[in-house]
């Protein structure tokens, strides 16, 4: 059980120079109660936007969201695969949506809208819902942004040695901000550090796939729990999700475009590898079943997710389709 304190968070950064906070084995369970919210605890109902963006100006190079880490996993290695099936995710009763100032840049349109703003927002646990205003219902899809491991060297030039901004997501997977990763998923992800180093933050209580304001429904966790499993030498390049109904591929990149060929390319593989047929015919297959979504546009690296379903595989064919 590890709750989000000032000794367990670090501000919007992963840190390999830090000593682990735990370390578990396979198949061992983490709980996370009282999670901090992603941007920080001052994002808190009656809180307003100049105050969250005078954070923000305060850690230039550093995105504002807190996470929490390290957590070493016993015997993981690079060229190893993290198993994270996420077992519980319970939100708190508020969350808020925001834009920042234009000042800062953040957000798809930041000329559009200069003022900023800040929007709380009552989640009603029971029904699932939240009440974005009197006639506007969202339903919840509570899940963390951000989950991953210590990032590869050299994939993002580091703030200084060891040290990497956690706010662009990549092959460690990270700040993903994929609205598929509820309760009851699962993100596998390649181990590229010694004892893999897991984070995770940045509490959603649903989002909408592009998140073009900036922001999800951002919340704080009553608890969040996963399991996690290692698989040894797998050799993954990139983080896989799957749910009841798809296995996801993903892609990442500054640009657009590239985002939307890796993800592209990795479906294709996948599908190549796990359902035995060419890679011409997984081509054409992405063509006509499987659906391509902007994940995100607004954590430095953009997002796109392929959505494989499951279902339009022969029964035996499926269960013979595993990542790991």
């Amino acid at each position: 059980m590890i709750p989000s304190t000032k000794e367990t968070v670090q501000l919007g950064v992963y840190d390999t120079n830090l000593p682990p906070l735990l370390t578990i084995d396979s198949g061992d369970s983490l709980s996370f109660p009282e999670t901090w919210s992603g941007f920080l605890n001052e994002l808190q109902p009656g809180v307003p936007i100049d105050t969250l963006a005078k954070i923000r100006m305060n850690n230039p190079g550093r995105g504002p969201q807190s996470i929490i880490g390290p957590i070493a996993v016993n015997k993981a290695e690079p060229g190893d695969v993290l198993e994270i099936r996420h077992k519980r995710i319970h939100p708190y009763e508020w969350g808020a949506v925001f834009n920042n100032p234009a000042t800062l840049g953040t957000g798809l349109l930041p000329q559009d809208y200069p003022q900023g703003q800040i929007k709380y927002v009552d989640l009603d646990l029971r029904a699932m819902t939240s009440k974005f205003m009197p006639n506007i219902n969202i339903p919840l899809k509570p899940f963390q942004g951000t989950l991953g491991v210590a990032p590869p060297d050299g994939y993002f030039p580091p703030l200084s040695p060891g040290v990497t901004n956690a706010v662009p997501p990549g092959p460690h997977a990270g700040n993903l901000d994929l609205s598929e990763l509820s309760e009851g998923s699962t993100l596998y992800i390649p181990v590229w550090k010694p004892g893999a180093l897991i984070y995770t933050g940045d509490s959603h209580a649903v989002q909408g796939d592009g998140e073009i304001c900036l922001t999800a429904i951002e919340t704080r966790m009553k608890e969040v729990q996963i399991q996690v499993l290692l698989h040894k030498q797998k050799h993954l390049a990139w983080p896989v999700a799957e749910t009841d109904t798809h296995w996801i591929t993903l892609g990442l990149d500054k640009d657009l475009h590239t985002a939307m060929t890796l993800a592209a390319r990795n479906a294709i593989k996948f599908l190549a590898a796990q359902a035995k047929i060419s890679e011409l015919d997984a081509y054409a297959l992405c063509s006509v079943a499987v659906s391509f979504r902007v994940t995100q546009v607004v954590d430095i690296v953009q997002g796109v997710h392929a959505l494989i379903p499951k279902n339009i595989f022969a029964s035996q064919l499926r269960q013979q389709m595993t990542i790991v």
